[in-house]
């Protein structure tokens, strides 16, 4: 385990050493940011609405459920029962590009857990229609968890194991949905 706690702080140093610019420093605390976004869950749910009469509102909540279970999962049942210190409370990494250090746990990332979540549910309801266009929002989820590495607010692992346990979320969540009312 500590071969891989090393390996994990080696990549964040990586990653805000190396891979460190003045361009993210400026763009990435406002990626990370949840209410950077509502305009993107805005437009999914009117485009959905002008395209999908159908069972839109049973869509709407399970998205919505997804989102809520997956905070869940990770803010009150994992970081409540496995506490990891965040990169910015290690003063010997003292690399923070955010004007606060959360003082919960890092392990699991609840911002990892959401947008994979989503993404995955998102992908999964929506691949049909959005075609090659539905990876885009992996590649969404992708640049909001590099961003929570790059600020300094969670390990690497942190963001990986969040987006696995949301995948498998909105995995469980968009096959429901599809199984049971689907948007054709």
């Amino acid at each position: 385990m500590n071969h891989i706690i090393q390996l994990d702080h080696q990549l964040f140093k990586l990653v805000n050493s190396s891979w460190q610019n003045s361009f993210f420093d400026a763009i990435m605390p406002i990626v990370r940011n949840s209410m950077t976004w509502v305009p993107l869950y805005l437009f999914l749910l009117l485009f959905s609405i002008f395209n999908f009469k159908k069972n839109i509102w049973w869509w709407a909540l399970f998205a919505i459920a997804t989102a809520i279970f997956c905070d869940f999962v990770s803010s009150d049942i994992i970081k409540e029962h496995i506490f990891r210190m965040r990169p910015c409370q290690y003063p010997s990494l003292a690399i923070v590009r955010v004007s606060y250090c959360p003082q919960s746990s890092g392990f699991t990332s609840s911002h990892a857990t959401n947008h994979f979540g989503l993404a995955m549910f998102f992908f999964l309801t929506l691949r049909n229609y959005l075609k090659k266009w539905a990876y885009l929002f992996f590649a969404w989820a992708l640049i909001i968890v590099y961003a929570q590495v790059y600020v300094g607010v969670h390990f690497p692992l942190d963001v990986f194991c969040g987006g696995i346990l949301g995948s498998v979320f909105g995995y469980l969540s968009a096959r429901n949905f599809n199984k049971i009312y689907g948007l054709a």
